[in-house]
């Protein structure tokens, strides 16, 4: 029985969507939380669709990744080699 956990190796959301979303977002300085939730619904709605599929692609590695592994830690992710 395999057991997954919640990992940030895993979930792109972790590790691409919240820092390509925050760079976006807060270019305009938003100054009231009104701002940054119609910031945060016009960043979401205008991701390419090329990019999320890249994002998918890429977990499907590192899944494929973290099996080979047998759960370890995917230090090719932070340490590119």
């Amino acid at each position: 029985m395999v057991i997954l956990t919640r990992s940030p190796d895993l979930t792109p959301p972790d590790f691409f969507l919240w820092g390509y979303l925050k760079s976006k977002v807060f270019t305009n300085k938003p100054q009231t939380l009104l701002q940054l939730k119609e910031n945060i619904r016009r960043e979401i709605t205008a991701i390419d669709v090329h990019i999320l599929q890249r994002v998918m692609d890429s977990m499907k590695k590192r899944i494929s990744d973290c099996i080979q592994n047998k759960g370890g830690h995917l230090s090719n992710v932070i340490f590119k080699s």
